[in-house]
């Protein structure tokens, strides 16, 4: 506990599942008293008991719970907090529940409204660092209709991009190669974005397609200091989301001087908005056969990120702590020199999920065990026997490696892996095995098409007689557990068609 008065008193963390056990630990390392808020669906989860105190906020479904605003602002008025953190997701990057916590008198710890209403439209946010002079892809914003993407298409050239202004999580996302595309996908893309998003405004961007995905992590306080805290690559994603990051980039062209000025970039943008709290920057990074890289803004995310353990597992920095402290108005207390850069860490998103299809795996957790290590970090938003939602993101948990350089991370990340058991749901961690022992991957030569152009990855491994014979055992021992009508998939859906991580149960059972 820190030996200093907390900024806070109290602090409710207005999210669920790991973020919000993420939050808590560090709260309650400084001294701060913590609250959680759960819907019906979680009223057995985890972050509930993580916490000092928990209310309960509505029905499952996020738009009658965790997406309301006056529901989170009466529950911290409820029991005194003084101020919210909103994880990520959710309410995180909305502008009117910053004003609704400034209006209750309760800390937003986050940036104000100037930068999330900016960089919260993607159109308004290209708009914007065209003016702070930062490179950007070739592109074009102000699209009334499929006749001025045609028109744009004619000035760029194809391959083109196509984005949802208000767009996150790759909705309302489309590549186009011709005309016919072009035709087809508008109003596809424009349908989904509205959808999603209540907004169907598109705009376009060339289509970089051998890119990686490198972003630049930034804190800044209300005095001026604005620091980065070098760059994540993020590149091994699955319909434009990412599955596996790792900090520092294993590109060759990412030296030194190359991070310094994507970094200096990086700044310039959140000064741009006068930016305050955690923030990262995204870059479309292009690799050149000769010569220095290309960087391209992307977008800012005005939040804490998924990967940002990479990050503190290199730099030694605690980022949801700075975050509450530049809350409070204190300085960072640290300038740019004072950022270091200690080895390497690479972070797998553990999902619910068919890792073929890349399909939610909703269902009861029989069986879990997480790694035991040096050097490891697990961040978990479900334990033996919770029940995974359909109604909410199916990630589960977070695995992060460091090692004193990347093969080090990586092998580890690796044991990691294998000594994980998941039973009762699909789960992906075939897939990050298969990953982490593909050559291009561990030689660094990859790019945001990577899995797409590594189809091994997302087939289906030969399971031998011993694995399949550890599987039926780890099946009837679930049945057994789960007691006479018991739900389980070794139940349900007979012997071991519900057990997709047979490596795990294979070595746990032998």
């Amino acid at each position: 506990m820190s030996a200093a008065k907390p900024p806070f008193s109290k602090i409710l963390v207005a999210n669920r599942g790991e973020i919000a056990i993420r939050v808590f630990r560090t709260c309650r390392e400084h001294g701060i008293r913590t609250v959680a808020v759960y819907s019906d669906g979680d009223s057995d989860s985890p972050h509930v008991a993580a916490a000092d105190e928990a209310v309960h906020i509505g029905p499952t479904p996020s738009a009658q719970s965790y997406l309301v605003a006056e529901k989170i602002i009466a529950a911290a008025k409820q029991t005194g907090a003084d101020a919210i953190h909103p994880g990520y997701g959710f309410l995180s990057e909305r502008a009117s529940f910053v004003e609704a916590c400034d209006a209750a008198g309760i800390t937003f710890i986050g940036p104000g409204t100037e930068a999330m209403n900016v960089m919260g439209d993607k159109v308004r946010a290209r708009k914007a660092m065209i003016a702070a002079e930062v490179p950007l892809v070739p592109g074009r914003e102000d699209l009334e209709g499929v006749d001025d993407a045609l028109a744009a298409a004619a000035e760029i050239g194809y391959p083109l991009m196509l984005k949802a202004s208000a767009g996150g999580g790759g909705k309302g996302m489309r590549i186009v190669h011709d005309e016919a595309q072009l035709r087809r996908g508008f109003e596809a893309a424009q349908r989904e974005a509205l959808a999603a998003f209540g907004d169907g405004r598109l705009f376009v961007e060339r289509a970089v397609m051998k890119a990686r995905h490198v972003e630049i992590q930034l804190m800044a306080d209300r005095h001026g200091t604005v620091v980065y805290l070098n760059e994540r690559d993020c590149s091994v994603q699955r319909r434009h989301q990412k599955v596996i990051e790792e900090a520092p980039s294993p590109s060759p062209q990412m030296t030194p001087e190359v991070r310094a000025a994507m970094g200096e970039v990086a700044c310039r943008v959140a000064r741009s908005v006068n930016y305050v709290g955690a923030a990262t920057v995204e870059f479309l990074f292009e690799e050149q056969d000769d010569g220095e890289p290309r960087f391209y803004f992307l977008e800012m995310n005005t939040r804490l990120q998924v990967e940002h353990p990479v990050t503190e597992m290199t730099t030694g920095r605690d980022l949801v702590w700075d975050m509450i402290r530049v809350a409070a108005g204190e300085p960072l207390g640290y300038g740019q020199g004072e950022v270091g850069l200690v080895g390497h860490a690479v972070e797998c998103r553990i999902y619910a999920e068919d890792s073929l299809r890349f399909l939610p795996s909703p269902g009861p957790l029989l069986r879990l065990r997480w790694p035991e290590g040096p050097n490891l970090r697990i961040d978990a938003a479900v334990r033996e026997g919770s029940e995974v939602s359909s109604h909410y993101d199916p990630m589960i948990a977070k695995l992060v490696a460091w090692g004193p350089d990347r093969a080090v991370a990586i092998e580890r990340m690796r044991r990691a892996l294998e000594d994980t058991v998941i039973l009762g749901i699909d789960c992906n961690i075939d897939f990050h095995l298969k990953v982490l022992a593909e050559e291009d991957f561990r030689a660094g030569h990859f790019d945001t098409g990577y899995i797409g152009k590594h189809p091994a990855l997302t087939e289906a491994s030969e399971l031998g007689e011993a694995e399949s014979a550890a599987i039926a055992a780890a099946a009837a021992l679930a049945v057994v557990d789960a007691g006479p009508g018991g739900r389980g998939r070794a139940d349900s859906q007979g012997g071991e068609a519900g057990f997709s991580s047979w490596q795990r149960s294979a070595r746990w059972m032998r």
